[in-house]
């Protein structure tokens, strides 16, 4: 019973001890709550004084600037220098007495507040404020209003209209747009916002701007103050944040307090020790089966090995590789069974010389051979790193392995796929031959043959008619132009051969009127069947050109036989109209080199859109005997030579192809 009840007193005593202690620590932190309280409404009143103060300041300033006086250049001067004073002043207005502007000054610290929405849109509440300024005889603030500005934040503005008095009666207003987040940096001492967060805000609570940023503490004091302006009342808000108040005075109760937070402290760093312990274990449980679930999900073999060069770890991917478990590789002796007998003492060297502590190894890695279980071999890449504790020191070195045989038989197939393009594109280069060959001798053999039937059709009517005259100048001549074509084929063939093989043909400098003389035999044996007229404008003042004379020939023959075929419509009355004109001229000159215009003009029935988009594309023809090369080689060659062909429409009907060709540095060679 003693003891039961000595217990029991001392229970009480501990009891009353604690109660006394949390009585002194309540009402020390309700003293001094009540402490900082006070002095937060002092300050309060102090603040809202200060602003009044500030702003009827202001007001005296504003009174003593000239209005209806003064020009509006003289006005903004006067007020530029009240700008630069007063931060909080976002804009002056000087308005007559219908709220016209008549000038108006900005602010020299920012950018317009009214950039970007237009001063109309607050038109309303500036209105308000001088209708109420009016009734007051003095100055009167509107409600305040929001503004965005074009940095994606806004502003809390506030107006306040001051009539300007002339004999008497308002002659106009001076509008004061204020910025309420200024007027609290800049009307309030910097000590009063030391620590604390001023702020205006409606009656309902919500907040129009704010200064400040109030300590760090577990406890809010709050203070809100009216501040009356004419017109206008705006709340005052004051908050500042603090820590536990001073407990007690007394050295004892402070002492056994101390003590009390000290245990209390120590099982706190004792749990969140506890909690620390299991979030790490937590932590690393998880990295563990993240690490292990994305070695088993890699498709490249890791194997890491000590310094002595035994397999320490591998992954599934590497045991799959090599057919092993990892059981049987991990801790093995030299050599491993992944190394074929016949290059285990080479392996083995170079090992020894790769894993020599310091040996610098290169990040691209080098091929090797391994060997399965079942005996077979395939070629694999190894990528060695050093392997590296969390003391920096090293342990090991990790490979990474790759299986490339699949990658030596896809280039093995691209190989043989090369060779096979190759021998292709050479197949396609000789029937790229051929049909140039067959479309170019189209035309020397076409003369040829018509040459030769000419000249049999004399040799017929002499025999005939005995008393016909002597026609051996016309036998001779034709058959002179029979060899002139034949030699003709021969150069067409070889120029034909050196253009496939794409060689540097020969260029000569050639006057152009040459060139013409050339082709006309052709093209005159064409006109005659066609029933075409040729005629031929050469301006004199054209130099030689520098070409392959063949090939241009050609071109020429191609494009003047296209332009009298397209002369051979089913329009019985444009008979009279065909004629085919061959132009040259020179081109438009530029600063590096000069050119030649040649021109092949027909009044045929013209190309279509259609037609046009693949004119030049190969294979491409209208003609139902053509084979779709000739304008396709044409462009070619005038392009080998530097030059461009095209073609337009001609009014009101047929087309004229122009291609361009260089002039020679030499001298005009002689007609």
């Amino acid at each position: 019973m003693p003891g039961r009840r000595r217990w029991a007193l001392w229970v009480l005593l501990v009891a009353l001890l604690a109660g006394l202690l949390s009585t002194l620590v309540w009402l020390a932190g309700r003293y001094e709550s009540s402490q900082v309280q006070s002095r937060l409404e002092q300050d309060a009143v102090q603040t809202a004084a200060d602003i009044r103060a500030a702003l009827t300041r202001n007001i005296q300033r504003f009174q003593v600037l000239p209005a209806h006086s003064a020009s509006p250049d003289a006005w903004r001067l006067s007020v530029s220098e009240l700008l630069r004073e007063h931060r909080e002043i976002m804009r002056l207005e000087w308005r007559d007495a219908a709220l016209g502007t008549v000038a108006s000054a900005d602010t020299p610290y920012r950018t317009s507040v009214f950039a970007r929405l237009g001063r109309k849109n607050a038109q309303a509440d500036v209105s308000l404020a001088c209708a109420a300024a009016r009734r007051f005889s003095g100055p009167a603030y509107s409600t305040s209003f929001f503004l965005p500005q074009s940095d994606g934040l806004g502003l809390e503005m506030l107006d306040m209209c001051l009539p300007v008095p002339a004999a008497g009666r308002p002659a106009g207003y001076l509008v004061v747009t204020y910025s309420l987040q200024d007027i609290l940096s800049e009307l309030v001492g910097k000590q009063m916002g030391r620590g604390r967060s001023l702020a205006f805000t409606e009656v309902d609570g919500t907040r129009l701007a704010m200064y400040g940023n109030p300590a760090h503490g577990s406890r809010a004091y709050v203070v809100q103050q009216l501040l009356d302006l004419p017109g206008n009342t705006l709340v005052l808000r004051l908050e500042s944040r603090r820590g536990t108040p001073a407990l007690f005075p007394n050295l004892l109760t402070a002492l056994v307090t101390a003590m009390s937070m000290a245990l209390v402290a120590v099982l706190a760093l004792l749990g969140r020790d506890m909690r620390r312990r299991l979030k790490v274990e937590h932590d690393l449980a998880d990295a563990l089966a993240f690490r292990k679930a994305m070695e088993d999900s890699l498709v490249t073999g890791m194997r890491a090995r000590d310094l002595q060069g035994r397999v320490t770890y591998v992954n599934p991917a590497f045991c799959q590789m090599v057919g092993f478990e990892a059981k049987e590789l991990l801790h093995h002796g030299m050599p491993p069974p992944y190394w074929p007998p016949e290059q285990v003492e080479e392996y083995g060297q170079r090992q020894a010389n790769r894993l020599a502590v310091g040996a610098t190894l290169p990040r691209e890695g080098f091929e090797s051979v391994f060997m399965r279980r079942d005996g077979s071999r395939f070629p694999v890449l190894i990528i060695d790193a050093p392997l590296i504790n969390a003391l920096g020191k090293q342990t090991g070195w990790m490979s990474a392995i790759l299986d490339v045989s699949e990658q030596r038989r896809i280039e093995e197939l691209s190989r043989a796929s090369q060779d096979r393009l190759q021998a292709t594109a050479r197949l396609a280069t000789v029937g790229e031959m051929a049909s140039l060959l067959s479309h170019e001798l189209n035309q020397p053999l076409a003369a040829i043959s018509s040459y030769a039937t000419g000249a049999l059709n004399l040799l017929q009517s002499a025999a005939a008619d005995a008393q016909q005259p002597d026609n051996s100048e016309d036998m001779q001549r034709a058959m002179r132009r029979i060899a002139e074509q034949a030699e003709r084929a021969g150069k067409v063939i070889k120029s034909v051969h050196d253009f496939v093989r794409r060689r540097d043909q020969v260029r000569e400098p050639i006057a152009p009127r040459r060139l013409l003389d050339a082709v006309m035999p052709l093209v005159s044996l064409q006109a005659r069947k066609l029933a075409v007229r040729v005629l031929i404008q050469v301006d004199a003042s054209c130099g030689p050109v520098l070409c392959d004379r063949t090939m241009v020939e050609q071109v020429l023959l191609n494009l003047a036989r296209n332009g009298m075929q397209a002369m051979q419509g089913p329009d019985k009355s444009r008979r009279a109209e065909k004629v085919l004109t061959l132009r040259v001229r020179p081109a438009a000159s530029n600063a590096h080199s000069r050119w030649v215009e040649f021109a092949v003009i027909d009044q045929g029935e013209g190309i279509s859109e259609q037609v046009a988009q693949q004119l030049f594309m190969p294979f491409f023809t209208t003609k139902a005997e053509g084979m779709g090369l000739g304008l396709s080689l044409c462009r070619t060659v005038i392009e080998q030579h530097g030059g461009l062909l095209g073609f337009e429409a001609v009014l009101p009907h047929g087309t004229i192809f122009t291609f361009t060709l260089p002039v020679a540095a030499t001298a005009a060679e002689p007609e």
